[in-house]
């Protein structure tokens, strides 16, 4: 394990029992708290951005938001939120998935990205891969090339990674911390 990787685990508090009984919750807020920490993530993520040459940075909701954008600032790219449906004004395209345990919908402002943008797609965290999968799509059907996925953390237990190899069809998947 690298010394950043240490310093992040470190930061990140387990939480039993969270959101339902037998989910070991994956706290980031004390990493967040924490600028040394919080500042080498940011460093890593945007250097992952840089390297696979992105001129934008797109976060998912919420906690992408919270990574994604000062990496956008620290790498000198644009930031793109994708949100749930309802939540952006304006014209939108929208990306309907499923989950465990039903459906959602994510949107994005299409005019805000092009045929010239490549993205790297920012999360904390990859689980069953649901929502990175439609942020995808939604990224292809705007017209922007997927520069890559990045990720502080990879719950490698729920198999996301496979579910997401096809959709990103030779672009890096990149988890800073596998668990």
């Amino acid at each position: 394990m690298t010394d950043i990787q240490e310093l992040l685990l470190s930061r990140i508090r387990d939480v039993a029992d969270h959101p339902e009984p037998g989910v070991m919750f994956k706290d980031i807020t004390p990493l967040l708290a924490d600028p040394a920490a919080f500042t080498a993530l940011t460093d890593a993520l945007a250097e992952i951005a840089e390297h696979a040459g992105a001129t934008k940075v797109v976060g998912l909701e919420a906690r992408g938001f919270i990574l994604g954008a000062p990496v956008a600032v620290r790498a000198g790219l644009g930031f793109i939120p994708v949100r749930k449906a309802g939540k952006l004004p304006g014209a939108t395209l929208r990306q309907a998935y499923d989950l465990e345990y039903g459906s959602a919908e994510i949107e994005v402002h299409a005019e805000d990205l092009g045929r010239d943008d490549r993205v790297l797609i920012v999360d904390d965290v990859l689980a069953t891969g649901g929502t990175a999968e439609a942020s995808i799509q939604l990224m292809r059907r705007a017209g922007a090339e997927v520069a890559g996925l990045a990720v502080l953390m990879e719950l490698g237990f729920l198999g996301g990674r496979a579910r997401l190899e096809p959709a990103l069809a030779g672009a890096p998947l990149q988890a800073l911390l596998t668990v």
